[in-house]
């Protein structure tokens, strides 16, 4: 099968995600969380890859990485490939520990950096973990100033300092920023994309709009890639009323 070629970000920025093959675990303890810290610490400093921000979660690992060099592909490979060979070697397993290739989104602008950032430290909140500022393993404290193996400069000289960067990353506010792998939306990322998309409406105050006023809405989520049943489970709306707005071209 032929595979899709990246997506080249002019910007130099990756939004790059590796999960777990089938979704298993690729941490037995802290020791192996560590372990892949300073892992890609080493492989990102040999490719001249720098690391903006990053969280390992227990099944996947996000980063964000500024590639001037392009040397990305080669990079994650290397990273992966001696992680899965420690690992496999710890544990007596056997086999691809990763799913198939990483998947990466490119950065296009600033606005989008920042909220990529705060999108990747508040995994551990979606996931009811913890919270974005007490979980263990991000990069989030190095924002904060402890240190650690990112370069920082470039989103703090964005928001001015590390307490402007705490209260963004900690407003409540809906991130406008979600993982898109081509034009699905996650179900983990619909319902904070879909607030962001549609503010100051709710997605379930939608059925109460007047008709013009909903159906433009519904259209805004259509045209970002929501199913009809996404739609249909974020604002109770049947599934037929749904299907005959049509979006504009």
């Amino acid at each position: 099968m032929t595979r899709t070629a990246r997506e080249i970000s002019e910007y130099g920025f990756y939004h790059v995600v590796q999960k777990g093959c089938g979704g298993q675990l690729i941490f037995e303890d802290e020791d192996d969380r560590l372990y892949l810290i300073r892992l890609i610490a080493s492989k990102c400093q040999k490719f001249k890859v720098d690391v903006i921000a990053w969280c390992l979660m227990d099944n996947h690992i996000h980063l964000l990485l500024d590639d001037e060099h392009a040397h990305l592909s080669d990079c994650m490979h290397s990273i992966t490939t001696a992680y899965a060979m420690y690992f496999n070697s710890k544990t007596g397993r056997k086999g691809p520990l990763f799913q198939d290739r990483f998947k990466s989104v490119p950065i296009l602008d600033d606005d989008q950096l920042l909220n990529c950032v705060r999108y990747i430290h508040d995994n551990p909140a979606k996931a009811r973990i913890d919270t974005a500022s007490l979980y263990r393993w991000s990069s989030f404290s190095e924002y904060m100033g402890y240190p650690g193996i990112c370069k920082t400069d470039c989103v703090l000289e964005l928001l001015g300092n590390s307490q402007r960067f705490f209260a963004f990353s900690t407003s409540g506010e809906p991130n406008g920023y979600c993982f898109r792998y081509g034009a699905h939306v996650s179900d983990a990322d619909a319902l904070e994309f879909a607030q962001a998309l549609l503010k100051p409406y709710e997605p379930h105050h939608l059925k109460a709009l007047p008709k013009g006023v909903r159906d433009d809405c519904i259209r805004k989520l259509k045209s970002e890639g929501f199913s009809i049943k996404q739609i249909v489970r974020l604002t109770g709306i049947g599934h037929c009323t749904i299907q005959k707005v049509k979006i504009e071209k």
